[in-house]
């Protein structure tokens, strides 16, 4: 199979890999990926550091946990529309691993973790209400 860089799309006069756009949208879908995979790696890090030490896994460091994956869910999905953005109409056949992936991150998001609203539970611990703890 050909490499989706080296893809002309219709009616267009340049690869992918040619076009200004598509450079840009790359390199932030990897600063994206990356900065969210820092995230909830120092976060996972510190927060096994503490525990450790402590024996506990306090609610301050479930939070943590909670912002920080959820955050990273909704990052994936974001680099994972942009990937789907870019390779157009190839994207949307089941035998391209772009439409596999999708439906994978799509899923993801849809799973408990996945929940935007988990970021309004720790906007409203961050501002001192009481948190909702049921899934962290």
């Amino acid at each position: 199979m050909r490499s989706p860089r080296d893809k002309t799309p219709r009616l267009a006069k340049s690869t992918l890999r040619d076009n200004h756009h598509v450079q840009f949208q790359i390199g932030e879908a990897e600063a994206r990926l990356r900065s969210a995979r820092h995230y909830v790696e120092s976060t996972a890090t510190r927060v096994f550091q503490e525990v450790l030490a402590s024996g506990k896994l306090t609610i301050e460091r479930r939070i943590d946990i909670r912002m920080a994956a959820t955050f990273a869910i909704h990052e994936a999905n974001a680099v994972a529309d942009t990937a789907w953005q870019i390779a157009g109409a190839t994207a949307i056949f089941t035998g391209n691993s772009f439409e596999r992936r999708l439906r994978d991150i799509r899923t993801l998001t849809q799973q408990v973790q996945g929940r935007q609203s988990h970021l309004q539970d720790v906007g409203a611990y961050l501002m001192g209400l009481e948190p909702s703890l049921s899934f962290a």
